[in-house]
């Protein structure tokens, strides 16, 4: 994460703390993330040099006005009048980091071959609070690559429970066992 999506993100979080309106602030800023990854081609037209820059703005409006907090549409505007609408993203993870830090949540991910179960994925996340004794918010994320099993990423920890993950680990074993 640059300086850039940090100074912008931390700038919104304390504005957004000192008005009382963290929690709404935040869920706009999901709900606009979200759009702009389904969208990259809005995020590009945000980003375009060759329209002038009131016309971007004005696209902002379009979308956004009366949508989103007068906070979040600022925001946006400021991103796309640095010409910086591609780190939204980025301001976004920012910005939750603060969050999980002040509200005690944890986040965590957990990579599998195929969709969790909503039954196994709410055990895993109690499983997870119980272990860490924080909030646990768990993203999930479906990779084809992952033969079978899972791996978990929270707070620096990586655990690899996948199959490609058992096999390295026995690869290692057995590499160092040999004379």
């Amino acid at each position: 994460m640059n300086d850039t999506a940090v100074n912008y993100a931390n700038a919104l979080y304390e504005l957004a703390q000192d008005e009382a309106l963290l929690q709404e602030i935040r869920e706009q800023l999901f709900q606009v993330e979200r759009l702009y990854q389904s969208n990259p081609d809005f995020v590009r037209l945000l980003s375009a040099p060759k329209l002038p820059k009131a016309e971007r703005l004005s696209v902002l409006d379009g979308a956004f006005a009366g949508r989103v907090h007068p906070y979040v549409l600022s925001f946006l505007k400021l991103l796309c009048e640095r010409g910086r609408s591609w780190e939204l993203s980025a301001c976004v993870d920012r910005f939750r980091t603060r969050w999980n830090e002040d509200h005690g949540v944890l986040q965590a991910t957990v990579v599998t071959a195929v969709k969790l179960s909503e039954s196994l994925s709410a055990r895993l996340q109690q499983r997870l609070s119980a272990i860490t004794g924080k909030q646990v918010d768990l993203t999930e994320r479906v990779d084809p690559t992952v033969l079978g099993g899972v791996r978990l990423e929270y707070g620096g920890v990586q655990l690899d429970g996948t199959v490609r993950g058992r096999l390295a680990g026995l690869e290692k074993t057995l590499s160092e066992t040999v004379l």
